[in-house]
């Protein structure tokens, strides 16, 4: 029997909903393939924010770095600004555990419409690959003059030949495992420091994988063919702006946020790696039973994948097929009248 550790966040809102829909899951499939797993569980959450004055305490990486892996609900509640619960909680794990991809798999499941006609099940089958720890969300900038005329604020984007090489070299060697073709997201023509670096990257670490067709769009022209055209895509691999804007358009184009799943890796696995449904906490459902688990089991599906169980996450993904193609239930997301926990027993009693 193999057992794991993982940290479970619930967070806020519908995240303390999710997760035990994704724990009940890994339990049932993890008894099929001699796998066990214990949850220490931390309530780091805007919560938190509101009574201590901080998402999570100051050694709150320390208590979690031993864990096999990380799973968190959602993060952000009204009345605490979203980047305060960012840079408090999310950012902190991404970059002290260097979860430097960001992967989010993008597929139009049968029985989940897309509101893309060409979008099809079957069809629609590609992964964003998204970097994670720089680009543009970085902490060098500031303001001045606050409060007068002159107020003024700088955002500097810092990429890095590191930051950017091992994020290009992971998405070029996942094209070789899958499709064999890559698209990278650029902006050359308008950001001429970052993006032209960006260009000449990909072209280095490109020929180290001659096995993978690539190429490259603006973000612009590839968000309009994300929409008209998705089937065309493989792996798309974008800095960390462009992979969180193209991913959750793509999520759209699947059928909707709620069934989106994600996984921040740190691929050499000096860390744990975490995962998160992207669908956010939903302060509008929270507590009525009414929010729907798929990403979040998606996204246990993705941990079992990274703890070297493919069989296992694999048979999770059939299990949520299966309930979508050939039954009714759905939560109202996806236009059912079911609730979170019929849909997670629908999808137990269908595992093995």
């Amino acid at each position: 029997m193999k057992h794991y550790r993982v940290a479970t966040i619930p967070g806020d809102g519908i995240g303390k909903e999710v997760l035990p829909p994704a724990r009940a899951v890994l339990d049932r499939i993890g008894a099929h393939h001699a796998l066990s797993f214990s949850y220490d569980e931390f309530d780091w959450s805007c919560a938190r924010y509101l009574a201590e004055g901080a998402m999570m305490p100051d050694d709150g990486l320390d208590r979690i770095r031993h864990h096999d892996a990380v799973l968190l609900g959602a993060v952000g509640w009204p009345g605490v600004p979203d980047h305060v619960s960012l840079w408090g909680l999310l950012i902190p794990i991404r970059r002290g555990f260097h979860q430097y991809v960001n992967l989010r798999p993008i597929s139009v499941l049968e029985g989940v419409p897309s509101p893309v006609a060409r979008a099809l099940p079957g069809e629609v089958d590609f992964v964003v690959v998204r970097e994670n720890n720089e680009g543009e969300y970085s902490r060098v900038g500031g303001r001045i003059h606050e409060g007068t005329p002159y107020e003024a604020a700088l955002q500097e984007s810092v990429f890095t030949r590191m930051g950017v090489e091992r994020v290009l070299d992971h998405a070029f060697a996942l094209a070789g495992r899958r499709g064999g073709r890559l698209t990278s997201a650029t902006k050359s023509n308008g950001i001429v420091h970052t993006m032209p670096f960006w260009d000449e990257l990909v072209a280095e670490r490109a020929a180290r994988h001659p096995e993978v067709a690539w190429e490259q769009e603006h973000i612009d022209a590839l968000a309009a063919k994300i929409v008209l055209d998705p089937a065309r895509f493989d792996v798309i691999v974008g800095s960390n702006l462009f992979g969180d804007i193209l991913s959750d358009l793509a999520a759209a184009v699947a059928g909707g946020i709620g069934v989106a799943p994600s996984a921040n890796l740190n691929p050499e696995r000096e860390y744990p790696s975490m995962f998160e449904p992207v669908h956010g906490s939903a302060p509008d459902i929270a507590g009525k039973g009414l929010a729907n688990p798929l990403g979040a089991i998606w996204s246990a599906s993705m941990m079992l994948d990274h703890l070297g169980h493919p069989e296992a996450g694999a048979q999770v993904m059939d299990a949520v097929r299966a309930v979508l193609a050939s039954s009714p239930v759905r939560t109202a997301d996806l236009g059912g009248s079911a609730g979170t926990d019929e849909f997670t027993a629908e999808v137990l009693s269908r595992l093995p």
